[in-house]
Formats: C-alpha cells, sequence, structure tokens
C-alpha cells in the first residue's frame, strides 16, 4: 500500500497503482518457471518499497524511509525509487511521486546541503549530539556526514525524470537555488582547508567521526571537491573520494544540459562546466594508482598529497559501478583493470566464502557481502550468464526472507544485517530488470 497523509497528519493506505501490479505480472512471466525464485523476490521487494517506506504528505512531496531507520537519506531515497522510472513514462500517480520526491530532496538541500539524512518533521531525531557547525534547521536532521553523492542522487534522479517522461515543471526555484548550493558546497570543498564544514562524534567507532579536530585527513589542491564520509557513511581515510568524483562530473554534464537546453541559465551552465573540467583534471593527475602487477588502476581516494587507497566499498558510488553512473564504458581499459583488480584478494573488502563471494565494506563485519554490490556487479557486465549467477546467488542468500539485505555473512546467509533495507532491495529489482534489458533511459 501507498501511505498518504490525510488531513489530519494520520498516516492513511492508498492501493498501490495497476501500473506496478502489471509490471510485477510481466516480470513473473519473463522469468518463468526457470527463474520463479527471482519473480518471487522481485514481487517482494518491489511492492515493499511502497508498502512499507513512502509517505506523500499534503504538500505534494514524498517522502521515503531507509527502511529500519526512522530517517530519509537522499541517497538511498532515490535509488529505491529509480526503478520506478520505467513506470513513470506511462503512468502520472507513479511520475508525481517521483516529483514529490525530488520536491523534498530539494527542499532538503537547501535546509543544508552538508546533511546526509533527515527528519519527516522537525522533530530533532537522530543525532542531535554531534559537534558540527549546526545551523538553525538542525532539528530537521537525522545526520550532518558531509557526503558528495548525497547531493549528487537527488540531481541523478531530477535528470532521469525528464529524460525518461519529458516531464520539467519540477525544474523550479527551489531546484535552482538546490543547485547553486550544490555548485557552491562543491567548489568550497575543492579548497577543504579553508572550508567551514567539520564533523565529530562522540564514539569508539573511528569510522563515525572525523580526526582533526573534525576536519578529516589534511588535503591538498587538486581540482577534486572533498567528502568527508563515504556512501556507507564511514569516515574517507583520505579526502578525494574518487567515484564520488567520477558521480559528481556525470552530474554536473547533467546540471549543463538542463541549464543550457531548458532554463536557459548561461552563468550556472558554465559554473556547472568549469567544476566538471577541474575534477575531470583532478582524477586524471592524482587518482591512479599502480595494483600488484603493476598496471595503472583507479584508486578509491586520495589525498594530493600522495596517499591513496587500493580498495572498493559495497556502496555505491563505488568504482564497480562507474559505468553504470556514467562515467565511462564497462568495456573502458581502465575500468575493466580496475574492475579486475577489486574483485580479488587484492581488495580488503573482497570476501569469499562457501555460499557467495563479493564486496563488503568496513561498514558490516568481515566476510559479509552486500547484496548491493552484488547487484551493482551484474550491472556493470554485459556477460549474461553472469547476471544470471549473480541473481540465483541472491535469491540463495536471502535467508528465506524473499528481500535483500544490508550484508550478509558469505559461509552462513542465515547471519545479516538490517532486515529491512529498501535500496538493496530496489537494487536486486534493478539487476532482474536489467537481466530482461528493461533498462531506464539516460
Amino acid at each position: 500500500m501507498i501511505y498518504q497523509m490525510n488531513l489530519k497528519g494520520d498516516a492513511v493506505k492508498a492501493n498501490i497503482p495497476k501500473s506496478v501490479e502489471k509490471f510485477m505480472d510481466e516480470i513473473r512471466e519473463l522469468c518463468g518457471e526457470e527463474h520463479k525464485e527471482w519473480a518471487l523476490n522481485f514481487n517482494h521487494s518491489f511492492s515493499n518499497t511502497l508498502e512499507t517506506t513512502l509517505r506523500v504528505h499534503n504538500d505534494g512531496t514524498t517522502f521515503l524511509l531507509t527502511g529500519d531507520i526512522p530517517a530519509m537519506w537522499l541517497r538511498d531515497s532515490t535509488a529505491q525509487m529509480r526503478p520506478y522510472l520505467v513506470l513513470a513514462r506511462e503512468d502520472e500517480e507513479i511520475r508525481d511521486l517521483i516529483v514529490g520526491l525530488i520536491k523534498k530532496q530539494m527542499i532538503y538541500i537547501n535546509l543544508d546541503p552538508y546533511a546526509n539524512a533527515f527528519n519527516e518533521s522537525e522533530n530533532f531525531a537522530g543525532h542531535q549530539g554531534d559537534h558540527t557547525n549546526f545551523n538553525e534547521h538542525k532539528g530537521w536532521i537525522w545526520e550532518r556526514k558531509y557526503e558528495i553523492d548525497s547531493l549528487c542522487y537527488p540531481i541523478q534522479l531530477a535528470y532521469l525524470l525528464y529524460k525518461n517522461t519529458g516531464y520539467t515543471a519540477h525544474f523550479d526555484e527551489s531546484f535552482i537555488k538546490a543547485i547553486e548550493n550544490t555548485l557552491t558546497v562543491f567548489k568550497t570543498e575543492q579548497n577543504h582547508e579553508s572550508s567551514p564544514y567539520n564533523f565529530v562524534r562522540d564514539t569508539d567507532r573511528k569510522e563515525d567521526t572525523l580526526i582533526r579536530n573534525g576536519r578529516g585527513a589534511k588535503t591538498a589542491y587538486t581540482g577534486m571537491t572533498w567528502s568527508g564520509f563515504r556512501p556507507s557513511d564511514d569516515a574517507c581515510e583520505y579526502g578525494y573520494l574518487v567515484p564520488s568524483n567520477m558521480f559528481a562530473l556525470v552530474v554536473l554534464d547533467y546540471i549543463k544540459e538542463i541549464f543550457t537546453d531548458l532554463l536557459s541559465n548561461e552563468e550556472i551552465a558554465k559554473e556547472a562546466e568549469t567544476l566538471r573540467n577541474e575534477i575531470q583534471e583532478g582524477l586524471e593527475k592524482f587518482a591512479k594508482v599502480k595494483n600488484k602487477d603493476g598496471e595503472e588502476i583507479w584508486a578509491y581516494d586520495v589525498d594530493g598529497l600522495g596517499n591513496s587507497t587500493l580498495m572498493d566499498d559495497s556502496n555505491v558510488p563505488n568504482l564497480i559501478a562507474v559505468p553504470y553512473l556514467g562515467f565511462c564504458d564497462v568495456e573502458d581499459e581502465a575500468y575493466l583493470k580496475t574492475r579486475q583488480t577489486l574483485l580479488s584478494k587484492e581488495n580488503p573488502y573482497y570476501y569469499e566464502g562457501k555460499y557467495a563471494r563479493g564486496i563488503g565494506s568496513s561498514h558490516t563485519p568481515e566476510n559479509y557481502v552486500w547484496p548491493i554490490a552484488l547487484a551493482m556487479e551484474g550491472m556493470t557486465t554485459n556477460d549474461k550468464a553472469e547476471k544470471e549467477r549473480i541473481l540465483n546467488h541472491l535469491v540463495e542468500t536471502d535467508a528465506g526472507t524473499h528481500l535483500m539485505h544490508e550484508g550478509f555473512d558469505v559461509n552462513n546467509p542465515k547471519n545479516y544485517t538490517r532486515e529491512w533495507f529498501s535500496w538493496a532491495n530496489m537494487m536486486f529489482c534493478e539487476l532482474v530488470m536489467d537481466y530482461f534489458d528493461i533498462r531506464i533511459k539516460k
């Protein structure tokens, strides 16, 4: 059921749109008897997001819970709604849900472009004790970990809605203001040493706070833009998170196109183009390392001072995902060398076990791989048999729940984290769609 808000502000149920039911039937037919388990998990996941995470507010905006945490992440909410874009082409109800989410995301970015997760109301829930320069909107903010991708994802969704439906009314004043705030933050964080942002959490978990009195590891100017945290919400080891800068580059191209072709704002279009070129130059000059065979591959993060990490994390944007995000083609030579390295023991977060192999995260225990990472591995290969293998593994390791989880033990899938994680569910759905050549227009 879709949860909407009545005039009293109470949540009431509405029927799942007929287009969703029809699409689930189509997937069931495509899967057939051979892959009936795919269909079972797809239909559980595809309906679960609408039934359990979505709230339509009186102002027409859409709030999406991430799952078992009562807050909305800018990143997660985009990924949760992205697969529905294929239905938004023909169904105005679905389109309007996505428009409502974009409007909510832009409101939140304009409240605080450094925050990654927000409350449904000004209820002061979440990490209110963190030491960071909260503004007057503190009560709306669940968490203020600055991550580049938190700004990229909503812009991506706004652009993809336009490309898939032709709809443009969401490119309004709030959107323009959010773009201006995004560009300001990206440019400010090119010189993080003079940035106003800092973040300290009172915790024994080092991944949840930034060193150097909340400023993170020291950086030098590269042209790239700094990120405090990874999309796992864990602290970056070094400040220039390479896959997130790649994502930013793609999104800046979107901004240039929107403000050139639709909004006719030459100043913003030029600002986006200049920043995009500076990030690209920084990536080329500073973001490459050598693997154990001496091959040049992409680093995960760097500092501009000569330090770097050779690894990948399960959360998107990661290096495995960059063709999916639009940075390069799946057959790009540098990408393939990077991919081969990261899907090996040379990546400290690559795990192999009795039931699965794939990429995990510092965010979860050792030997836990993530369905998000597995789904992304499938969506960044042209090998149909490999996509099939991954989908089979995903349904075989769901611990009988018919839903995806955050991470699971490669030697015992009954051990998993997060029973209710909508982002992972929808990444599984998108891989099933991808297998049957049902793709979102980019």
